[in-house]
């Protein structure tokens, strides 16, 4: 009674964690809310939901009676849904974007994200081909210039507008040494000032400050004709950079090669779903050849146990000598080892695949005592439809993403190079001033008064005293060492990347041309491994009768039954072999995610819109 209900607490637990998924959070970013809305939302940190720990409902909706029920395409779907290392690439996107924000205010760009994660293998990979990475890497996208926030060529300035806003008082008492000046041996002053700044840089060179102050003061000196007065001016300093950091070009560069990086991030989360697909798949099938292996090992047992139950009856009856006993235990001792090895990769084998299908690995609720159990059968089709060696090597070119990353990454190097170059020119700036001047006070020693403190903004408005000029400035540094070391040491890794890029063409075709190569060759070691399969069976049932007529010795058909086994086994690894070719083809390709009717949109999401369904009749598993 007690060991039928385990099955059920395991499924509840299961049933449970799923009502739980449906409340997982959204990765993103939220921004500030409260406060005074847009006035203080700069200030305030936006946050960051915690991680998703729990499952999706798709893995408690394939679990019936201890077993979880799979077949290749609910892999794909847990894969993405649950790995963790799909869960991680979801984050570059968005760490992407923040980026870009972060430049369009004027920042230097950071070096973010994390790189494509190898997927897992399998426990055991005698006789089977998994060489489905490919040499090429899926970098990152590019950087400022060699660090996390550093920058070559001329600083970029800041987009985001910047408010300056000055209030001071003070009170100063000063001996004087000459008393005709001021009329007083100490002169002493109050004095409040307040000043507001506005400036702004454009992303073609041009700077702008916008400035206004007043200073109201008042002094104990008689010779001032106004006492107390109050100046103030408005002021507006226009500076545009004609040679070095001239241009839309340089300046805005950070922006133009985050907006790439954006897109080589959503690249390399593809690259990350397909190299999980991959992978997952990898083990499925794997573990598909490896429940074939133990049940090939079972019938192998029974074999052995019936030839020496056979055995027995015949020493018994006196038609055999006791050895063949002997024999026949030593085979079916042989046997039971074989099976005990394939059950333990078995049981390894659903490990490994169980902790690439939960956030949690094995730890997961009620996870580790599931068995999982294979719904698919390895085929193989009768032919294989390939196209010309040429138009895959051009589906790859143009499909995978390694590919377009590195096309992305040598444009924004370009991108980078024109600031870089920018560095070589002289500073030349032309620069202007408008000045707007106002003054009211009292006149010393009456009551009268030139105007109060708007009077003093109507002077400034009707510039009643404006100033003007107007000039450039020239910086011309000798040598300029470091500038012509930067942009040699730019164009001599530029070309360095052009030839990367040339070598990675060069080793798609190779992959390519392998992973066709490599399919050819499972399908004929298929073929082969049946043919020998079936001559094995023969033979061993000829030897049987033979054995059983008194025409050959036991150990012919103890020779036999191992010779079958192993034939079992291979063609077992050539089946598994023809699944590791096709899904190789398929990522040399860049056509996993097609072949697998993945969405990248979905995959983004962490939700595949593709139902799990479980056929009526299930099989049932029998557990080492």
């Amino acid at each position: 009674m007690k060991r039928s209900q385990t099955p059920i607490r395991i499924s509840w637990v299961f049933l449970c964690g799923a009502a739980c998924a449906f409340a997982q959070t959204e990765i993103r970013v939220q921004p500030a809310t409260g406060g005074l809305g847009f006035l203080t939302h700069p200030y305030q940190a936006p946050k960051v939901p915690a991680i998703r720990l729990e499952n999706s409902s798709r893995l408690a909706s394939l679990v019936r009676a201890g077993n979880l029920y799979l077949t290749a395409q609910d892999v794909v779907a847990l894969a993405i849904e649950n790995n963790i290392d799909v869960e991680i690439q979801r984050y570059g996107p968005l760490l992407a974007k923040e980026v870009l924000l972060r430049a369009q205010g004027g920042g230097a760009l950071r070096s973010v994200g994390l790189p494509v994660a190898a997927g897992p293998q399998s426990v055991s990979l005698q006789g089977i081909s998994a060489n489905t990475t490919s040499t090429l890497s899926a970098g990152a996208g590019v950087s400022s210039g060699g660090g996390i926030v550093t920058q070559l060529g001329p600083p970029i300035p800041t987009f985001d507008p910047t408010i300056v806003g000055i209030a001071s008082f003070a009170h100063s008492s000063t001996p004087q040494s000459n008393t005709v000046a001021t009329g007083v041996p100490t002169l002493v002053a109050s004095t409040r000032s307040y000043q507001a700044q506005y400036i702004q840089n454009w992303d073609f060179g041009l700077n702008a400050q916008l400035t206004y102050a007043s200073r109201y003061t008042h002094v104990n000196s008689p010779d001032y004709s106004l006492n107390p007065f109050t100046s103030g001016f408005v002021d507006l300093l226009l500076t545009q950079n004609l040679l070095y950091g001239f241009g839309r070009a340089v300046t805005g560069r950070n922006i133009r090669v985050q907006k790439n990086n954006v897109k080589v991030s959503d690249l390399q989360f593809k690259q990350q779903v397909i190299t999980t697909v991959s992978a997952a798949l990898n083990l499925y099938w794997d573990l598909v050849s490896f429940n074939e292996d133990v049940h090939a090992r079972r019938r192998e047992v029974a074999t052995a146990q019936q030839l020496l139950e056979d055995n027995k009856k015949l020493v018994q009856f006196g038609t055999a000598a006791p050895i063949e006993i002997t024999r026949a235990e030593s085979q079916l001792y042989a046997s039971q080892q074989d099976l005990v090895t394939a059950e333990t990769n078995l049981l390894q084998q659903e490990t490994v695949l169980k902790n690439a299908l939960s956030r949690n690995g094995v730890a997961a609720a009620g996870l580790s005592n599931v068995r999982l159990v294979p719904l698919d059968k390895i085929e193989v089709p009768a032919q294989d439809e390939v196209r010309p060696l040429d138009d895959l090597i051009q589906e790859a070119l143009s499909k995978r993403p390694e590919m377009a990353q590195a096309r992305l990454n040598l444009e924004s190097n370009h991108m980078n190079l024109v600031g870089i170059k920018n560095e070589l020119r002289p500073t030349l700036q032309a620069f202007t001033e408008l000045t707007n001047n106002g003054l009211v006070g009292q006149i010393t020693g009456t009551p009268l008064a030139t105007g109060g403190y708007f009077d003093m903004l109507s002077e400034i408005a009707r510039r009643n005293y404006p100033n003007y000029s107007a000039g450039i400035s020239l910086n011309i540094p000798l040598r300029n060492r470091a500038a012509q070391a930067d942009y040699a040491t730019s164009m001599l890794e530029l070309r360095q990347n052009e030839l990367n890029l040339r070598k990675n063409v060069n080793q798609i075709r190779v992959d390519v041309q392998n992973a066709l190569i490599g399919l050819q060759q499972a399908r004929s070691r298929y073929a082969a491994a049946v043919k020998s399969r079936v001559l094995q069976e023969e033979t061993l049932a000829g030897d049987q009768k033979r054995y059983r007529l008194g025409a050959t010795v036991s150990f012919q058909v103890v020779q036999d039954q191992r010779d079958l086994a192993t034939a079992q086994s291979a063609e077992v690894q050539s089946m598994a072999n023809y699944t590791h070719a096709r899904i190789s083809l398929d990522q040399a390709l860049g056509a996993t995610l097609e072949a697998n009717h993945i969405s990248v949109d979905e995959a983004l999401q962490g939700r595949l819109s593709q139902p799990s369904t479980l056929p009526a009749e299930l099989p049932r598993e029998e557990r080492p």
